[in-house]
């Protein structure tokens, strides 16, 4: 698959050739789906917690006489249809996570980067060169690659101390690495741009 290789500073870009897993229909779009959900899944905490009728403090004694008071009639102060009673069914800890094969996720990295580089969300981009730790400096090459302004996901092997500092007040851009690169990645963003070192990291990881 053709993709843009933009130079150093996103000024002009050229085409070239990758080997980007290619799928034929709805292949792999199921599981991507299951492997989005898992991961969404494990980031859930599960520490969510109301109390009980038996874990609210208060008297166990019945607040009103059964008959005689003229209004409904109530248990003690527990009961959970009384303000500061207990909840019913309310939610409890638990854990949440759901178990992927590593085979599974390799899939769904195929897939997101198949469709990411077939909607032409996926750019590459020889490598990051900055004179100077200038956050004016990394923008312009963000804005030449990416003139609209969306949401960026900037991807290399490695990053350097100055192209880091230089991204630090950029709110379009979200910064990953090649080696932790997953298909929720690709998923929730619309346009990604990688280094070559990157791209070449990622497509070994999604060989067999």
């Amino acid at each position: 698959m053709k993709l843009k290789v933009y130079k150093s500073d996103g000024s002009s870009f050229t085409e070239k050739e990758f080997d980007i897993p290619s799928f034929e229909g709805d292949k792999g779009v199921a599981l991507l789906k299951q492997v989005v959900v898992s991961y969404q899944a494990n980031k859930r905490q599960g520490t969510s917690k109301t109390k009980d009728y038996g874990e609210v403090a208060g008297s166990g004694v019945k607040m009103l006489p059964q008959k005689g008071s003229g209004g409904s009639r109530h248990g003690d102060k527990r009961a959970p249809q009384l303000y500061k009673g207990g909840i019913v069914f309310g939610p409890r800890p638990r854990d949440w996570s759901k178990t992927i094969t590593v085979q599974a996720k390799k899939i769904a990295l195929q897939r997101a980067l198949f469709d990411l580089a077939s909607d032409g969300g996926l750019a590459v981009i020889e490598r990051f060169e900055l004179a100077k730790p200038k956050t004016a400096l990394f923008a312009k090459v963000l804005k030449n690659v990416s003139p609209e302004g969306k949401r960026l996901l900037v991807v290399d092997s490695s990053w350097t101390e100055p192209v880091l500092k230089a991204s630090r007040n950029l709110n379009r851009a979200i910064f990953s690495n090649s080696s932790n690169l997953n298909a929720f990645d690709l998923v929730k963003t619309p346009r990604v741009l990688i280094t070559l070192e990157g791209l070449t990291k990622v497509l070994e990881r999604t060989k067999n």
